[in-house]
């Protein structure tokens, strides 16, 4: 067995001090690897950046030699020792619901950033210590004696976040005989009424959903933050989760919020976690695992993260149309999806995936994916005459990959749709998946069959629907976020980073759209503008043809056919 000591020396310090004891060594060199990256987040995080000291000792306490082999391989001289303890520190110091965080409140750790693997010994037990107060209680999935846990490998204990803290509010329901946890740290006041109604709700019908649930407990962790956040994490057993602000969990969007990431990340439970692409089953933690089906592990789950409170009824259909608006805006909104398919961005999530990064480069696997898995799950209900949908898909993939632990492909997923719809989806994986492309066409089809009216709004903001910009609020003025390729805007040689200082020579003062529609009789507006710490003056012209640059997507219920209200009320099953 694989053993941690984790302890604090100052609290404040945010360092957490780790011993970590090999025992049964037999061989003359020893390689310990820390983990690149962590899954949920499909890049590079090179956690060794944060370990501070490492020294390596034998069984008589006396200092042994190594080296380091790369960024985050140690190599170990171990001839002649039977036993040897490491010891190091590591700096947590972010509060998120994917890294680590310690001070005088909590011990906040995902151990796939801290804790050091024995290469070639990650099928044995790893079991962490915690050296904490007395009034600190622990919060984890792993079985647990007093301050101990024991996984039964490294993947598991990798799998496994930990919370150890004075102040953690907890509560459970329960969904056919199985244990589900919501345990709270941070300041707020959970409504755990209001709470387990709704989170039951959702719950019961993913069991429905994939006919049986792939563990016999899950835990809901929530890191509550005194400011407005939002981000989930996914494992087997459990979630992290960080939202905030603490005063507003109970009710408006931060609750929407709160049941959105919730019930996408106990998806995950199924979907990449016990389901995984063939790229991913085993994961390599050296380095990048590149996959092309993001847009399943992410945006299958993503479209059902939201359409099960649908299904549930924790959602309304007004504030199910609200999430898919949103998905809808951010691809209308986003060049990028005519210049790398979804395919191509779920490969590239390794380089830039959670960045905004060169403007007009990518796509987002969250977003876009949730957009096909949409319109695939309305064709194959329409190939099948409603008696099938994207759901068969995945229960599939649950039984023929996930429960066998086989990884599926990318010729899979096409194979299995093709399966269950009876038709060939080859051409649709071809134009939607695999090359750059705009959804429009096909999802105006789509939301015909259901009898969904899809209205482009324009945008209220002069800036977007004119003249092709996107700005975000910076002091009194605005700074450029987005141009429209080959808009107003972008011919006038405006750019993201640009600082709008003034309008028609006056200086702005919070009030730039204000002013902007106050001169839209003009055709032409002189902008003062900082562009990289240099005064420009930028000339911008009206389109005379009219173009909308960036438009509000609006979804509503017509259902004026008697078809159409059969097969919205199929799509509302699953």
């Amino acid at each position: 067995m694989i053993k941690y000591l984790m302890y604090q020396k100052n609290p404040a310090s945010h360092y957490v001090y780790i011993d970590m004891f090999i025992d049964e060594v037999n061989q003359d060199t020893l390689q310990l690897q820390l983990p690149a990256w962590r899954p949920g987040r499909y890049e590079l995080g090179n956690f060794a950046k944060n370990i501070k000291r490492v020294d390596v000792f034998n069984d008589k306490n006396e200092v042994l030699n190594y080296t380091k082999l790369n960024k985050d391989l140690w190599q170990i001289d171990a001839k002649g020792q039977t036993a040897i303890k490491v010891t190091y520190s590591y700096y947590a110091a972010e509060l998120n619901a994917g890294a680590c965080f310690a001070d005088t409140n909590q011990i906040y750790i995902n151990p796939i950033h801290c804790c050091l693997y024995v290469v070639g010994r990650k099928n044995e037990a790893h079991q962490i210590e915690l050296t904490i107060p007395e009034n600190y209680k622990i919060v984890c999935s792993l079985p647990q004696t007093k301050n101990t846990l024991v996984a039964n490998n490294f993947d598991e204990l990798v799998d496994s976040p930990f919370v150890a803290s004075a102040k953690i509010q907890s509560d459970f329901y329960e969904v056919n005989g199985i244990k589900f946890y919501l345990q709270f740290i941070g300041e707020c006041k959970p409504d755990f009424k209001k709470m387990k109604n709704d989170f039951s709700a959702f719950t019961k019908k993913q069991i429905e959903f994939w006919k049986e649930f792939t563990t016999n407990e899950y835990h809901f962790i929530f890191q509550v933050l005194p400011f407005k956040f939002y981000h989930g994490v996914e494992h087997v057993k459990n979630t992290v989760i960080a939202i905030g602000p603490g005063y507003a969990i109970n009710s408006g969007s931060t609750y929407e919020d709160v049941l959105g990431v919730s019930c996408h990340e106990l998806f995950h439970s199924w979907n990449i976690k016990t389901i995984r692409p063939a790229e991913m089953l085993p994961y390599d933690y050296t380095k990048e695992n590149y996959a092309k089906t993001g847009y399943v592990y992410e945006g299958f789950t993503t479209y059902y993260g939201d359409k099960l409170l649908l299904n549930s009824k924790v959602f309304s259909i007004e504030q199910y149309f609200e999430t898919l608006q949103e998905r809808l805006t951010k691809h209308f909104h986003n060049y990028g999806r005519y210049n790398l398919s979804v395919a191509d961005s779920s490969w590239e999530t390794w380089l830039d995936g959670y960045v905004p990064g060169a403007p007009y480069r990518k796509t987002n696997i969250y977003d876009e994916g949730s957009l096909i898995a949409f319109m695939l799950d309305v064709k194959i209900l329409q190939a099948t005459q409603n008696k099938k949908s994207l759901r068969d898909v995945c229960v599939l993939l649950f039984e023929r990959f996930g429960k066998k632990g086989i990884g599926y492909t990318e010729h899979s997923i096409i194979e299995l749709v093709n399966e269950v719809s009876g038709v060939d989806f080859s051409e649709f994986f071809k134009n939607y998946v695999y090359s750059p492309q705009d959804f429009e066409t096909e999802l105006n089809s789509c939301f015909a069959v259901l009898g969904i009216d899809f209205i482009k709004q324009a945008s209220a903001a002069v800036c977007e629907n004119k003249y092709g910009f996107k700005v975000i609020d910076n002091g009194a003025n605005s700074k450029v976020s987005l141009v429209a390729p080959y808009s107003p805007a972008w011919k006038s040689g405006l750019f993201a980073g640009d600082e709008i200082l003034a309008v028609n020579g006056i200086i702005l003062k919070n009030n730039f759209n204000n002013w902007l529609n106050y001169f839209d009789d003009k055709d032409e507006i002189i902008l003062t503008v900082n562009s990289a710490e240099q005064i420009k003056v930028i000339s911008l012209q009206k389109d005379k043809k009219g173009n909308t640059y960036f438009f509000n997507p609006i979804l509503k219920v017509k259902n004026t056919e008697s078809s159409q209200k059969v097969n919205f009320e199929a799509w509302l099953a699953y």
